[in-house]
C-alpha cells in the first residue's frame, strides 16, 4: 500500500512540474511577432512584445489554470458526492444561471466586464440556491435523487430564461454579445478580472482539497458516514458551495465551457484510483493542464481566435469516447 502511495504522490509531482513547464512555455505561445511562437530572446529586445506578455498572456494564463483547476476539483466533488460518474458543473443549475446573469446584464444592466462578471456570478449562485431549496421541497426519493430532479429542473428554467432574452436582444448589437459569451472565451481576462476571481476561486480549491479525505466518507451511505463521525448534509453542503462558488467565479470571466469537470475526473481515477486523497489533487492539475493546452490551440491555430467552449468540447468529447471504449473501462 504504501509503495503504491509512494508511486501516486511521485505521479502528481510529475504532473505538477509538466504544469509548470506547460506555464512557460505558453508566455511564448501566440501570434505575435509570427505565428504560433514567440522566439525567448524576442522578450528582451521587443517592448511590444513585454506589453503583450505582462497585460495581456500572463493574466490569460493564470485564468486558463484557475479554470481547468476550478471545473476539475468542481465536477470531482460532485461525482463522489452525488455517487455517479455522469455529473458535472453545470449540474445544480450553475452554467445555465451564469450564462442567464450574463444574458441580463448585457440587456438591462450593462456591457461593461466587471458588471457582467457579477451579475453571472450572482445568478450562478443563485441556481445552487433554488436547487437545494427545491430539493428540500420535493417528497420523492432520497437527498441525491431530491438533488438531482431540482439540478434538472432549475437548469431548465434558466435555460428557457436565456432562450426568452436572446429572441429579446438586439440581433446586430446585443445578440452577438450573448452567443461569444457562451461559447466561452478567456480573451478579454484582465488583471482586474484575476482580482475579482481570486477571493472566490482560492478558498473553494483549499476547502476542497482539505477536506478530499472527508470527501471519500461522504461519498458512502449516510448511515455510515455518520457512524464514522461526520455530518453528512453539513458538510457535503459545505462542499458543494465551495465546489460552485469557484466554478461560479471562474465561469463569469469565461463564459460556459465544458467538458472539462466531466472528462478530468475519469482521467484522475484512471491515474490515482478512486480515493480523493489523490484523485482530487491530480483533476486540479490535469484540469489546469487541459485547459491551458486548448486555450493555446485556441489564440495561435488561426488569426481568428476560437473560442475556448468549442475546442474543449471537441478535445473532451473524443477523449471520453477513447476512455469509454477502452478494455476495463
Amino acid at each position: 500500500m504504501d509503495n503504491n502511495n509512494n508511486n501516486k504522490k511521485k505521479r502528481i509531482l510529475w504532473i505538477a512540474a509538466g504544469l509548470i513547464a506547460l506555464l512557460l512555455i505558453s508566455i511564448f505561445v501566440g501570434r505575435y511577432p509570427k505565428p504560433y511562437w514567440m522566439p525567448p530572446a524576442t522578450l528582451l529586445t521587443d517592448t511590444l512584445a513585454q506589453k503583450l506578455v505582462v497585460n495581456l498572456r500572463l493574466p490569460r494564463i493564470i485564468a486558463a489554470l484557475l479554470l481547468g483547476a476550478s471545473l476539475a476539483s468542481c465536477g470531482t466533488t460532485l461525482q463522489m458526492i452525488f455517487r455517479n460518474p455522469l455529473v458535472e458543473p453545470g449540474f445544480l443549475g450553475v452554467s445555465q444561471g451564469a450564462a442567464f446573469g450574463a444574458a441580463f446584464s448585457i440587456l438591462y444592466l450593462s456591457r461593461s466586464v466587471l458588471v457582467i462578471e457579477i451579475s453571472a456570478t450572482i445568478f450562478a449562485l443563485t441556481g445552487l440556491i433554488l436547487s437545494y431549496t427545491l430539493s428540500r421541497r420535493i417528497r420523492y426519493g432520497g437527498w441525491i435523487l431530491r438533488l438531482v430532479l431540482a439540478g434538472i429542473a432549475v437548469s431548465a428554467l434558466f435555460s428557457a430564461g436565456v432562450g426568452i432574452l436572446k429572441y429579446l436582444a438586439d440581433p446586430l448589437t446585443e445578440l452577438p454579445d450573448i452567443t461569444y459569451w457562451m461559447l466561452g472565451g478567456l480573451w478579454a481576462v484582465t488583471w482586474k478580472d484575476l482580482l475579482y476571481v481570486l477571493p472566490l476561486v482560492l478558498p473553494g480549491l483549499a476547502i476542497a482539497f482539505l477536506m478530499r479525505w472527508r470527501m471519500n466518507l461522504l461519498s458512502l451511505e449516510d448511515e455510515t458516514s455518520f457512524s464514522l463521525g461526520l455530518a453528512p448534509n453539513r458538510e457535503r453542503t459545505l462542499l458543494l458551495v465551495a465546489a460552485v462558488t469557484a466554478t461560479a467565479a471562474v465561469t463569469s470571466i469565461s463564459g460556459i465551457v465544458g467538458w472539462v469537470g466531466l472528462i478530468i475526473p475519469h482521467i484522475a481515477r484512471r491515474l490515482f484510483g478512486t480515493s480523493a486523497q489523490f484523485s482530487l489533487p491530480g483533476a486540479m492539475l490535469l484540469g489546469g493542464i487541459f485547459t491551458l493546452i486548448s486555450d493555446d490551440i485556441a489564440r495561435s491555430l488561426i488569426a481568428g481566435e476560437i473560442p475556448l467552449g468549442i475546442l474543449t468540447s471537441l478535445i473532451g468529447a473524443f477523449l471520453f469516447l477513447y476512455l469509454m471504449t477502452r478494455e476495463g473501462a
